[in-house]
């Protein structure tokens, strides 16, 4: 859910919130605590065990009134028994601490693409800020997710060396997304093709193993990929979607049909966060 789109002064090639870019994305403002529980809590009942919220900004300013109103709503949705994601850009060691005080479980912060081939893609901040980002939430105590886009133009080496840097920090994400670049009209990378989709089931299964305790999450450009797509995904061992029918600013499967294809396919979705009985 996106608490905040659009108005951000990064310049992130792939991104459609970048004011950089003239994209048919407009600034709004942050959204009250109401209008976030309305979906938080249809988001619970349609079977969501995480709801995971972000801001396009370039990082967190403690002290601000958008940043209390932040912990605000997170507190608020913590207190429906969900478990708490949010992705606000970069964070301080203090700010860290105030995320995991409000209920936050997770912090979502990609690393993109390999520590080379990241500096054709951002040039507003550098591979080590994310790598601080990372380092500030783990000290917090707040479990990572922590992935990465193909089709940017990366090659499979780049594509590698992103699983060997998430593999060697301190401790390993929690989460593991594998997007795929959607290209979106204005930015710079509105003309990279589709990712094979061979190519794509091959990290996710190197991903797999690489990282055997963790969430693989098949994210975004899902909606560009077929039902047997998505089955080779799950097969080769991604075992979490992103659910809900628009992942901030690009669409996503319809939930009903998310549903209708794990029932064919077997696959049991998770409990909400505390339940007591284990599961897939």
């Amino acid at each position: 859910m996106s608490l905040k789109t659009g108005g951000c002064s990064e310049d992130c090639s792939y991104c459609a919130q970048s004011t950089r870019y003239n994209t048919n994305v407009e600034p709004e403002k942050l959204l009250s605590c109401d209008e976030v529980l309305t979906v938080a809590r249809r988001a619970k009942s349609s079977g969501s065990t995480r709801l995971c919220m972000g801001s396009a900004w370039k990082g967190v300013r403690e002290g601000t009134q958008q940043f209390e109103s932040v912990l605000e709503i997170v507190r608020a949705v913590s207190q429906l028994g969900l478990e708490v994601c949010v992705t606000l850009g970069e964070l301080t060691p203090t700010a860290a601490r105030q995320l995991k005080a409000a209920g936050v479980t997770t912090y979502n912060h990609n690393l993109d693409t390999s520590p080379e081939f990241y500096k054709n893609i951002v040039t507003t901040h550098t591979f080590q800020d994310r790598l601080d980002t990372i380092r500030y939430a783990q000290d917090a105590g707040l479990s990572v997710c922590c992935g990465g886009i193909l089709g940017m133009g990366e090659s499979i080496d780049d594509r590698l060396k992103l699983l060997v840097v998430l593999a060697a920090l301190d401790r390993p994400p929690e989460s593991v997304p594998i997007n795929c670049l959607v290209p979106i009209p204005g930015t710079p990378l509105e003309q990279q093709p589709p990712v094979d989709v061979f190519d794509l089931v091959r990290l996710i299964a190197t991903a797999r193993i690489t990282f055997p305790r963790a969430k693989v999450r098949l994210s975004a450009g899902r909606a560009q990929l077929s039902r047997e797509a998505q089955a080779l995904c799950f097969l080769a061992g991604a075992n979490s979607i992103f659910y809900g029918n628009r992942l901030l600013t690009t669409g996503n499967p319809d939930t009903a049909a998310d549903l209708k294809l794990l029932a064919d396919l077997g696959c049991t979705p998770q409990r909400p966060f505390g339940a007591t009985s284990n599961s897939l």
